[in-house]
């Protein structure tokens, strides 16, 4: 396992691989907001041998290059995510993708079709039914966030992601991870700038031409998901003809820390599709 930094557009984006080069096919995983390629720690020592496997952190999380004048919406996601496979010299790839790595993930799959020789979505956001926790977060911060101490500001959203863990060591752990990039005055602006670009204008848009996704498809849910319903994973199955609908019982919204296991078998399973 290495990490790098690629130098793309004048930001810094952190990844590091893992797994083997063979026949298989190169593994991407995505994750969401405010997290970051630690998502994936536990589910990728599970996958199986002969893919090469890469773990993002997207710009303006984990070790990444915090957000300056770049978009952060969901399609400058996906766009910067193609970027790294090219830098990477990768022509296709299983596409993973988790909350709003979900939502990029789709991006991708449908408007770079031939990128994406599989696609994973786990407790993703998609069409313009995204989670309540982020309008929430959105309505408490938005009309004074800038003068509130960075203090406060991390403890609302501290408060709100304990809440989408169902085993509060591992979210203890976890988020004190999370949050390190928005401490200190410069990372709660980097933190209100991620929170403007949480829009569902992409997902809605790509909704309707998520029937052409050819590729062969996977929807990993927690049957007690509190931030994105599981009615948006049947949702994504009855929209995506290649896609199966694996529901995990006792997980909730971060199902590849909370039953990395689960996860990681049902990649291995589309991956043989």
């Amino acid at each position: 396992m290495r990490g790098e930094f690629l130098d793309l557009d004048g930001a810094r984006i952190y990844y590091y691989a893992a797994g083997t080069r063979g026949a298989g096919n190169p593994v991407v995983f995505l994750h969401g907001f405010p997290t970051s390629g630690h998502l994936w720690g536990d589910v990728v020592p599970l996958m199986p041998q002969g893919h090469r496997l890469v773990v993002l952190d997207l710009l303006g999380f984990g070790r990444s290059d915090r957000p300056t004048k770049h978009k952060m919406d969901v399609r400058a996601h996906a766009d910067r995510v193609i970027a790294v496979l090219d830098e990477l010299k990768i022509r296709e790839a299983c596409v993973v993708g988790h909350g709003v790595g979900g939502g990029i993930a789709q991006s991708i799959a449908v408007r770079h079709p031939g990128r994406v020789s599989h696609v994973c979505l786990v407790d993703s956001v998609a069409f313009g039914q995204w989670p309540t926790v982020l309008a929430r977060l959105g309505r408490a911060l938005a009309p004074a966030a800038a003068l509130l101490p960075p203090s406060s500001v991390l403890s609302l959203l501290r408060r709100e992601l304990s809440r989408a863990y169902r085993d509060p060591i591992r979210a203890s752990r976890s988020i004190d991870i999370f949050l390190r990039p928005f401490k200190g005055s410069e990372g709660r602006d980097a933190l209100l700038t991620h929170l403007r670009s949480l829009r569902a204008d992409e997902t809605a848009a790509i909704a309707p031409k998520l029937g052409a996704i050819a590729a062969a498809a996977a929807i990993v849910w927690g049957r007690h998901d509190r931030v994105t319903s599981l009615s948006i994973g049947k949702r994504l199955q009855a929209s995506i003809p290649a896609a199966t609908l694996s529901v995990i019982d006792d997980g909730g919204h971060f199902t590849p820390e909370e039953a990395p296991r689960q996860v990681a078998d049902v990649v291995a399973a589309l991956l043989r599709r």
